[in-house]
């Protein structure tokens, strides 16, 4: 059996393709090779990460999901004996949870022995009322097939609203049973931790490539390195990876 992880969120520019880009290493972490897949029809970034081998799939024609290449999506994913992560666009995000669910997609794939595992990211500032009614859009919607695992990521601000944490906030009381995992992302300052990221992602490197690049400075790939393991850590907690 295979697990379909589906990055799915409203906003954009909140860490959607970062979160599908820690998904694949974290797999490659684990001996795995993933089938990555980029969706996003104006930003491929994940698509950008040649260490990954990224598919690039445009299943969108417009506004509208084109079915015929979303019948392609299906047609990679069914076979498929190792994890499938897949990114996708904020402008793809409305039409593509209503096709998923319309057509009985998640049912599909766990009648194909799949499990669809559905990653959503919470960020703060100005995107946090959008990206909390995003996640309690998706938890409402989608079926019991399909289980979710949240991302907090507070490049944008802290997560919080009127005193609450997210774990505080009703749409997560209301659907805590949907949520398999909550993965923190840490908070980096700008000037260090942050522009090593920003300058890693810059350029669609992996924490492997970066951390064996010599032009770097020692301590540039020490932080890299104690980001990526504050990620992994958490991530080998999470039951559903």
């Amino acid at each position: 059996m295979a697990k379909i992880h589906m990055v799915l969120q409203g906003k954009g520019g909140v860490g959607k393709s970062l979160i599908a880009a820690i998904l694949a290493q974290y797999n490659v972490s684990k001996s795995k090779q993933p089938l990555c897949i980029d969706t996003d029809p104006v930003n491929a970034t994940f698509h950008g990460f040649k260490a990954l081998n990224v598919k690039r799939l445009q299943i969108m024609d417009g506004d509208e999901i084109n079915p015929r290449h979303f019948d392609s999506l299906v047609e990679l994913i069914a076979p498929s004996t190792v994890d499938v992560i897949i990114d996708n666009g904020a402008s793809s995000f409305v039409p593509l949870s209503h096709y998923l669910i319309s057509n009985q997609v998640p049912a599909l794939l766990q009648e194909m022995g799949h499990e669809l595992v559905v990653h959503t990211v919470i960020t703060g500032s100005q995107a946090l009322t959008d990206t909390v009614n995003g996640f309690a859009q998706l938890a409402t919607q989608f079926p019991a097939e399909s289980s979710f695992i949240v991302w907090l990521n507070p490049y944008w601000g802290a997560i919080e609203y009127e005193g609450k944490s997210f774990e505080q906030m009703k749409a997560y009381i209301n659907n805590k049973s949907r949520v398999t995992a909550i993965i923190k992302m840490p908070t980096l300052k700008e000037e260090t931790y942050g522009r090593d990221l920003a300058d890693m992602l810059q350029e669609h490197l992996t924490f492997d490539e970066a951390l064996a690049n010599s032009a770097l400075t020692i301590m540039t790939r020490q932080r890299l390195k104690i980001v990526k393991s504050a990620l992994f850590a958490q991530l080998d907690n999470s039951a559903v990876l």
